[in-house]
């Protein structure tokens, strides 16, 4: 008790002799111990000024005519009011309905790729579901093997199924959407058990005993309590899934290819033909293409940052 208390003293007399500003200094640091630097913000500003002005140009030169776009350069129109008038959004008309130069068809296009990423987004998620609940809260043998194993598989590229699979499809005659389903299903499994694996690490154990006391079953412990609680993991694996699955290009151009069945794309790819007309309009479909993964994010940020942050620190 003796030590304590003088302990306690010496902390005091410390304390109030130590001079105010260093006081006020480490207050102050401890107030904000991650505040940036001048170096930190200026290297900042730089990628932000790098990522944004080719964005900055694209949407620029989407309403700009042809003939405008091919004379001058898109900055420009900031300091020449006689480019204003000539704006336009007969790009964007064009690209949806595929008329000018293009024959490729915007529109359809679109309902393609929901077609391809709803369903290449809500199977695995389901999947994965469940393995990721039986890693975490299931007993058996081999169960860090098989963990390892499958998350493993994230270093394989993708492209090197593609000819494996191909075939697979030929064999058993497979066309059409199914294809790029069971694809991204499979390239996207491995990641969405890793993240729903490590989430269900940090949920309280002690509910889970609880409900098994009072005879609850493992489905209706995972329907009834994992997955209410694993909403951010999930929304989080969604938007990964689906971002990637809406800008995919080479699954859809091995699989599916050019045609009725094409997504947005592979449709990108056809609105400037062979002989280069119709350039103008690939700028005006990558804007119409950014639209929905942008409101995509928005709509389910907090909830992408709160599953990816859940899993990262264990305890």
């Amino acid at each position: 008790m003796s030590n304590v208390t003088t302990q306690g003293t010496v902390a005091a007399s410390t304390a109030a002799t130590a001079p105010k500003g260093k006081l006020k200094a480490s207050a102050h640091a401890d107030a904000n111990p991650a505040k940036a630097g001048w170096f930190t913000k200026i290297f900042l500003g730089i990628l932000v000024v790098l990522w944004t002005v080719p964005t900055l140009g694209t949407l620029v030169t989407s309403f700009r005519t042809l003939d405008d776009a091919n004379t001058s350069g898109w900055w420009e129109v900031f300091y020449k009011p006689e480019l204003w008038s000539r704006l336009t959004v007969q790009n964007y008309v064009d690209a949806w309905n595929g008329g000018g130069a293009s024959t490729a068809n915007m529109g359809e296009s679109f309902i393609n790729s929901f077609a391809i990423a709803l369903p290449s987004t809500f199977i695995p998620i389901l999947i994965a579901a469940f393995a990721a609940y039986a890693f975490t809260f299931m007993e058996f043998k081999g169960r860090e093997t098989l963990f390892i194993v499958i998350v493993s598989l994230l270093v394989v590229p993708n492209f090197v199924a593609f000819i494996p699979l191909q075939q697979i499809y030929n064999n058993l005659q497979l066309v059409g959407f199914p294809k790029v389903w069971l694809a991204h299903v499979g390239f996207g499994m491995s990641l969405a058990i890793f993240i729903l694996r490590n989430y269900m690490q940090t949920l309280p154990k002690s509910v889970i005993e609880s409900a098994k006391i009072d005879g609850a079953s493992h489905y209706k412990i995972f329907y009834q309590l994992i997955l209410p609680m694993s909403v951010p993991a999930l929304a989080a694996f969604a938007i990964f899934q689906f971002l990637w699955v809406w800008n995919d290009l080479m699954v859809a151009l091995v699989f599916l290819g050019p045609g009725d069945d094409e997504p947005v794309t592979v449709a990108l790819t056809g609105l400037r033909n062979q002989l280069g007309q119709g350039w103008n309009l690939t700028t005006a479909g990558g804007i119409l293409s950014m639209l929905v993964p942008m409101a995509v994010f928005l709509l389910l940020q907090r909830y992408f940052v709160r599953g990816l942050t859940a899993g990262a620190v264990k305890g």
